[in-house]
């Protein structure tokens, strides 16, 4: 048997490849979004997804929040305890006099305990409602979702928020009260060492009257402190450290008002954006 050429080449082909049925291509299914290969997302797609949800406005101001009313309790509070000591020590040495100040004071302290918690409480709150917000916003777990209960929740934050701003705007004008007290103490000191290096006007004949601004009574003894009494009261540590501290003080105050207004803000568009996309006429996405 004679085998010739042609068949000599069809052996060799299926010695090669073992098959002459040609290669069949399985298709693969396109992918959706961000997933890999595998199937799995990626780490890097996961990463921009939470940060995508992150609530900047609401972070930035909880931490300046948070920053302001830590100053302006503590400040505040050992501001008011060295205020008390300097009145009892120079400017009302009877007992009587200054007690309902005392009093006031005391329980201002107390005020500032409750205001402190309140803030931390309602700081996490707020950017906890920022996170559900903005994840609601823009839509990162899946399709849009919201109810009333959920909008009402939201509508409420913002109109507590207003309420708060309005009501740290007058605590930050209550702050300012004691810094131009004591600036004004410090500056009539100043007035008194300058005189005293030019050799002008004795320095007796200038003073301070603690009753003038209200807080301690008319008959209070002495009332008042002049020349180097004064002198000798803007030098010590408890002056020095009252006056710095309600400074900072009223700062971590103005922080305050500054955070609640980015709280207000982030609030009010959320809300509105939530109360827009509700709509069952809605077809804009912001």
């Amino acid at each position: 048997m004679v085998i010739t050429r042609p068949e000599m080449e069809i052996g060799r082909y299926h010695w090669m490849y073992r098959s002459s049925r040609p290669h069949r291509y399985h298709h693969v299914p396109a992918l959706r979004g961000n997933v890999s290969p595998l199937g799995i997302q990626g780490c890097f797609e996961c990463c921009i997804k939470c940060l995508g949800g992150v609530p900047y406005a609401s972070l930035v101001a909880t931490i300046l929040c948070f920053s302001g009313v830590a100053l302006f309790c503590g400040c505040g509070h050992v501001a008011l305890t060295g205020t008390v000591s300097i009145l009892e020590q120079h400017f009302s040495t009877t007992a009587s006099d200054h007690a309902l100040l005392s009093e006031v004071i005391q329980l201002m302290q107390y005020v500032i305990y409750g205001i402190a918690s309140f803030f931390f409480l309602y700081g996490i709150i707020l950017l906890a409602e920022g996170f559900y917000t903005t994840s609601a916003v823009k839509e990162l777990h899946g399709e849009f979702k919201t109810t009333a209960c959920g909008r009402c929740i939201s509508g409420m934050f913002v109109f507590l928020t207003y309420v708060l701003g309005v009501a740290w705007l007058g605590v930050f004008g209550f702050s300012a009260v004691p810094v131009f007290m004591f600036y004004n103490i410090w500056s009539t000191c100043e007035v008194i060492k300058s005189l005293q290096t030019n050799m002008t006007v004795p320095g007796d004949q200038i003073c301070v009257d603690i009753r003038q601004y209200g807080i301690i009574p008319w008959n209070a003894v002495p009332g008042k402190a002049c020349g180097p009494i004064l002198e000798n009261i803007c030098n010590t540590n408890e002056f020095y450290m009252s006056y710095h501290l309600f400074i900072v003080a009223c700062a971590g105050a103005g922080a305050t008002v500054i955070a609640l207004l980015i709280y207000m803000m982030a609030t009010t568009y959320n809300y509105a954006v939530l109360k827009f996309k509700s709509r069952e006429d809605c077809c804009t996405k912001f």
